[in-house]
């Protein structure tokens, strides 16, 4: 749990750019299209800071859980993942990448631009959360399914889009 409490403060007060990305547009990363819910994966652990508060939901998703906020929230309230959106530390055999999140792509116009479109710092951040969240055991196994999603991913959209367009 030591490891989720520091990436969690260390993604606390960083964000993708020095201004409100979801001024850009529209909040969509906060919002579910009519008709579906769409949340964010916690990491292990992580849901025992969600059991009580009030408009938070966590569904099954496979072996991990999906949790669905109420549509607003409070900077401090947010899931790690959420901290971290549209970015991911990928493991690797030299430490730990930045990488876009493959899933973020379709609703998040910084993902489509890439890490380089970023605050540095709130790279970095994520970087580094990665390092201490790779110390623990749960969340550096967390870290490898989530790295082998994006992989599977790339693969899809590749096979779907061979021209890259």
């Amino acid at each position: 749990m030591e490891a989720l409490v520091k990436a969690r403060e260390l993604l606390a007060e960083v964000t993708p750019l020095k201004r409100d990305c979801g001024r850009i547009c529209g909040k969509r990363c906060c919002s579910s299209l009519e008709g579906e819910e769409t949340g964010m994966l916690l990491f292990p652990e992580e849901e025992d800071y969600y059991g009580e508060l009030e408009g938070w939901r966590m569904l099954p998703a496979g072996r991990e859980l999906l949790l669905i906020c109420p549509g607003s929230c409070r900077r401090e309230e947010r899931p790690l993942a959420c901290r971290m959106f549209p970015l991911l530390p990928i493991p690797t055999a030299e430490g730990i990448a930045v990488r876009t999140d493959e899933r973020a792509r379709a609703v998040c116009p910084l993902a489509r631009q890439g890490v380089k479109g970023m605050d540095p710092a709130f790279a970095e951040a994520v970087r580094q959360a990665g390092e201490i969240l790779a110390g623990d055991e749960k969340q550096r196994e967390f870290l490898k399914r989530l790295a082998e999603e994006q992989e599977e991913l790339k693969a899809l959209r590749k096979r779907l889009n061979p021209k890259g367009q």
